[in-house]
This record gives structure tokens, C-alpha cells and sequence, in this order.
């Protein structure tokens, strides 16, 4: 017995040790200045300014859990997530960073940014900014009192899982979340629910949202939305005419002509959030191929993207947006306040209670000469 241990323990002493690389410290990139403007921009969807203004708001939100990791670094790393939906090429540009702690720094940012949510995305409620909303809306396709064009768009998330899963299977035949999307002219958000499943239905979502809610209370008066016909009309929604038949009044001169304008008109005005969520998906590809982590974290990626979106809008990162250089004539200023006259076709229409009453006063107002 003692020869057979003695023997084995000679053999441990006498194996071969094993070769171990040498230990690599890689030194993170400092792609503000690595990158030049037009390539860091193409490559984390945002300009330079818009990150570092975006890492000043976020504060000690993300700094504590990871020493290696600057706020910088992390909000970068999440934007190269953002841009390519893939983790592992989101790793790639950060050597020595796993999948794994990529994949917190991303969940950390996300929740960090929604969190701001409130503090640039916000209805405006006063007065003067209600009436530039009008303003903005009514220079496009002559369509009165709107301050906010409403729709929804689905984003793809990978399969849920769980007891509730195929309620996340839209019409498309793919999991996804029903994303509501109120824009206002100039193509920012000004209101996101992100919390419906793929299968509900646009107007349902509506139905149960806080901006509903306000409008019902008449927190909000003297105002409209416009939405596709899968909308139900209300006093305070128009929608297309899809029979034309059913509005035409005699008395009051409404025929298939004006009809055919009104239509015309909000269709032209609406494609406003058409283009808002085209935009929005284009600088955030993630969220046309899709959202591929657990359903948690999906709802924080797309409320992330949104305040980020609308810094890059006000921040002008893409050229499509350019300000209002166009309705400088229309403006004067006071101070730093904006004062704006409107034409009596703007300000003067007050809502009806009845939702027929309330789409007939418009067309008259607005399309019979």
C-alpha cells in the first residue's frame, strides 16, 4: 500500500507543469478621439456631443459596479449594442470585455436612460407650447388643432417564453412588443407606452393610456390627435373618412369633394409619425431585427432609445431635421419665451361634445370656401 502511494505521488511531483500565457491588460480605446466625427457617428448612431451629454445626464447612475469600465465606455458599449443588435460585436470593439459583463453594462444603461424618461420626453401642457404644436401641424397640410400625431409600431423580441407567450404573437406571425408612439411635427417623441404584448390592438392600447386618460379629464382641450382608421373617433381623435357616404351633409355643403380633402389633408399630416418610427428604427437597427435578451430588459431598450432619439433630434445629429427656419417670419420673441400668433382657424375651433359634431366644425372650418 505504501509503495503504491509512494509511486503515485512521485508521478504528480515528476508530471509536466502546465504553460500558462502570459497575462494580457488591454487598454480600452478612447473612441472620442480614436473615431473621426462622420465614422463614430455612423458606427454609435449618435455624434460626440450627444454621448457626452447624454453620460453627463446619467451621473453616478452607472459609475460604482465596475472600476475597468468609464461612463463613457458603457454608454458606447451600449450604443454599439444598439446599432447592431449583437452582443458579440459590441464585445469585439471593447477587448478584454466578456459577453457577460457586456451584457450587464447594457442592462445597467438601458435602465439608467429609461429612467430619465421623464426628463425629455414630457406631453407639453402650457399653453404656449400647445399653440406652437398647433402652429407646426397646421403649416403642413392646413389641418387644424392637432397636437400629436398617434400610432404604433411593433418591435421583434426573441421568443418570451412562459405560460403568456403567443400574446406577444402579433398578426405578423412574430413575437414583439406593441410600441405606442405620440410625434409632433418636427419628428420627437413626445409620448411612449411600451408595455403591450404583439397581439393587442392599437386602439386598445389607447383606450388604456395615461394620454387618454388626460384628454378624457379635458386636461387637455381644444385639441386633437390624429390616428389611422384602426382608431376608433372620438371628439378628441380624427381619423379618416373610410365611407364617404356617411358624412356627407347637404346643409351644411359637406360633399364627396371635401371629404376626399379632408382625408387628403390628415393623411399628409400624419405621415409624420410614419416617418418618426422609420427614423427611429434606422438609427437604432436593434429595433427592426430585433431585441434578442430576456422580456425584461426589452421594455428598458425601447424606452431608452426614445429620449435618446429625441437628444439626437434636438441636438440635430442627422440632417433631416433642421429646426424652424421655415416659420421664422410667424415668430417673435420675448426674452428667451417664443410668441406666436395663430390665424383664427387655428386658435378659435372649440371641440364639440358629440365626435361627429367634432370632425363636421373641422371640415367646415378648414375646407369650405
Amino acid at each position: 500500500m505504501n509503495s503504491d502511494n509512494s509511486s503515485s505521488s512521485d508521478e504528480e511531483i515528476n508530471s509536466p507543469a502546465i504553460m500558462r500565457g502570459p497575462y494580457s491588460l488591454f487598454r480600452l480605446r478612447d473612441h472620442f478621439s480614436f473615431w473621426t466625427d462622420d465614422d463614430f457617428l455612423d458606427r454609435f448612431r449618435l455624434s460626440k456631443t450627444s454621448v457626452r451629454f447624454i453620460v453627463i445626464e446619467l451621473g453616478d447612475r452607472i459609475i460604482g459596479w465596475n472600476n475597468d469600465l468609464s461612463p463613457e465606455h458603457q454608454v458606447i458599449l451600449t450604443l454599439q449594442y444598439y446599432a447592431t443588435g449583437s452582443m458579440l460585436i459590441a464585445c469585439r470593439e471593447f477587448r478584454g470585455i466578456s459577453k457577460l459583463t457586456a451584457c450587464r453594462v447594457v442592462k445597467i444603461v438601458s435602465h439608467s436612460i429609461a429612467a430619465l424618461r421623464s426628463d425629455f420626453i414630457e406631453y407639453p401642457y402650457r399653453e404656449q407650447d400647445i399653440r406652437m404644436l398647433k402652429l407646426n401641424f397646421f403649416t403642413i397640410a392646413n389641418f387644424p388643432m392637432v397636437i400629436g400625431a398617434l400610432d404604433c409600431t411593433h418591435v421583434k423580441i426573441k421568443f418570451p417564453g412562459g405560460n403568456y407567450a403567443e400574446a406577444y404573437r402579433n398578426k405578423n406571425n412574430f413575437f414583439s412588443i406593441n410600441v405606442q408612439i405620440i410625434c409632433d411635427s418636427r419628428l420627437k417623441i413626445l409620448d411612449i407606452d411600451a408595455k403591450w404584448p404583439g397581439s393587442s390592438h392599437d386602439s386598445a392600447i389607447f383606450d388604456n393610456s395615461a394620454i387618454r386618460r388626460k384628454l378624457d379629464n379635458f386636461h387637455i382641450e381644444n385639441c386633437v390627435l390624429i390616428a389611422k382608421s384602426g382608431y376608433t373617433q372620438h371628439k378628441y381623435i380624427m381619423t379618416l373618412v373610410a365611407n364617404p357616404q356617411t358624412a356627407i351633409d347637404s346643409e351644411s355643403g359637406i360633399n364627396e369633394n371635401i371629404i376626399a380633402r379632408y382625408n387628403e389633408s390628415l393623411s399628409k399630416t400624419r405621415n409624420t409619425v410614419k416617418n418618426c418610427c422609420n427614423i427611429w428604427k434606422i438609427r437604432f437597427p436593434i429595433l427592426a431585427t430585433g431585441i434578442n435578451v430576456k422580456i425584461t430588459s426589452p421594455q428598458s431598450i425601447i424606452v431608452a432609445t426614445a429620449p435618446i432619439g429625441s437628444t439626437a433630434t434636438i441636438l440635430c445629429d442627422i440632417g433631416v431635421i433642421k429646426g424652424d427656419e421655415e416659420f421664422v417670419t410667424r415668430v417673435t420673441f420675448a426674452g428667451e419665451q417664443p410668441i406666436v400668433t395663430l390665424s383664427p382657424q387655428i386658435s378659435g375651433v372649440v371641440i364639440m361634445a358629440d365626435r361627429s359634431s367634432c370632425r363636421r366644425l373641422v371640415t367646415e372650418q378648414i375646407y369650405i370656401k
